[in-house]
């Protein structure tokens, strides 16, 4: 970018976020919005990420329909998506002292592999007919392995191919990527479940991983620096656990997205239930629902890219926690499929601006050299809770019915955003 492409920057008071700031003065410009595509690293990243995800959807919709299929049960629904991802409440934390200590990409390499082999391996049993629920249950407990060293080294290595200044850019930038990708992937899956089957919806997801395996290959990074002292992996651990415990701003954060993740964002995994037992619309409409509620994340998420560095995180943290608590409610009470869609495109916006802006705010106040064990604590409550979330409503489900149990959360949702923001009293300035 040239130096006249450069947005002016004036100086504003800390918000009530705790976060000394700058904000962009003048009229949004495509430069702006844009701004971390200038950056090498970050447009091999984009580029390879965003093909990797749309398979992941279709990936996650046919998985969700295979297992349906073989059990019509909603409670072993939440069953594996709590296997898919219990692994990240425990290990993520290791994968993140790990990625303070290692190269962040040959992590990501690693285990970009990994998937690619697990996502085949399905493919494989599921062209065989050989497929069984236990199988997809290890598969996705494995997968679980993977991405808790994946994630938090994904997000710490975000600022080392943009910096600082382009951080929050970034992060708008991935939020508006994977939300295209639930656009697309969802959509695509519901057409290809129908056209290819099962099985060529985990051949596509596992050939996606070539992208984003070759663009973190093409990547030019210095090469990794050796900690100053190598303590041992709890003491890592302690370390960041006592950064969040004496930070209020960052501990409120946590504790909000650990809250949405373990009772509002569960929601997901009780669409196919929706889909078929109560909007009666088949897979296609569960790839259509999916996609309506990426459309709405896509748009928040481009919304907070081309904003910059918004003078009132307050209210778009916990304004969209209360926003998307008040739609997914309309949406468990909806009997038509326009209405739950138009309600889960809101509920995505509202959700993907809370949560990219609370991994800002976190990513800005953490000292470089605790940054991937802090992430790791990040993608403990952003993920690692959402495994239990899940399993409580597939029970809550099959005992009280899939449009309680997401009313249900959101309530307990509702009051936890109120309880936080009584705590931490509005001192921002307009």
């Amino acid at each position: 970018m040239k130096s006249d492409d450069r947005p002016a920057i004036a100086t504003v008071p800390a918000d009530t976020l705790g976060q000394p700031r700058r904000v962009v003065a003048g009229a949004l410009r495509w430069s702006r919005t844009l701004a971390a595509f200038r950056h090498r690293n970050y447009r091999l990243f984009f580029s390879g990420q965003i093909i990797s995800l749309v398979g992941t959807w279709i990936q996650t919709v046919a998985e969700g329909w295979l297992v349906y299929q073989l059990t019509n049960s909603a409670f072993l629904l939440g069953l594996i998506r709590f296997l898919n991802t219990i692994p990240v409440t425990f290990l993520s934390i290791f994968g993140g002292a790990l990625a303070d200590r290692r190269s962040k990409r040959s992590i990501l390499i690693a285990t970009q592999i990994t998937s690619m082999v697990l996502a085949l391996t399905l493919a494989a049993l599921v062209y065989g007919k050989v497929v069984a629920v236990w199988q997809v249950a290890v598969l996705g407990l494995l997968l679980g392995v993977a991405n808790a060293f994946d994630i938090p080294a994904r997000q710490a290595f975000v600022i080392e191919m943009v910096g600082k200044d382009d951080l929050m850019n970034a992060i708008a930038l991935n939020s508006s990527m994977f939300n295209g990708a639930r656009i697309v992937g969802p959509a695509l899956a519901g057409l290809l479940i129908g056209v290819v089957g099962l099985a060529g919806c985990f051949l596509v997801n596992g050939l996606s991983y070539v992208a984003v395996i070759v663009g973190y290959f093409l990547m030019r990074v210095p090469p990794a620096k050796p900690p100053a002292q190598t303590n041992s992996l709890w003491q890592d651990t302690l370390e960041a656990v006592r950064f969040v415990r004496g930070n209020p701003v960052v501990l409120r954060i946590m504790i909000m997205v650990a809250i949405l993740s373990l009772f509002g964002w569960p929601y997901t995994v009780l669409m196919p239930v929706f889909a078929r037992d109560i909007l009666h619309v088949g897979a296609a409409g569960l790839g259509y629902l999916m996609a309506a509620n990426g459309v709405g994340a896509f748009l928040g998420a481009f919304t907070l890219a081309s904003l910059g560095d918004h003078p009132h995180k307050r209210r778009l943290f916990y304004g969209g926690a209360l926003g998307f608590c008040a739609t997914i409610t309309a949406f468990a009470f909806a009997t038509t499929f326009w209405l739950a869609a138009v309600t889960l495109a809101v509920a995505g916006w509202c959700l993907i601006v809370t949560f990219a802006t609370a991994n800002t705010a976190v990513q800005l106040r953490c000292p470089d050299e605790l940054r991937g064990r802090v992430m790791a604590l990040y993608s403990l409550a952003f993920i690692g809770l959402s495994p239990v979330g899940s399993l409580m409503a597939g029970a809550m489900a099959r005992r009280f019915g899939a449009p309680t149990a997401v009313w249900t959360g959101a309530g307990i949702c509702a009051l936890g955003a109120v309880a936080l923001m009584v705590q931490q009293p509005n001192t921002a300035k307009s």
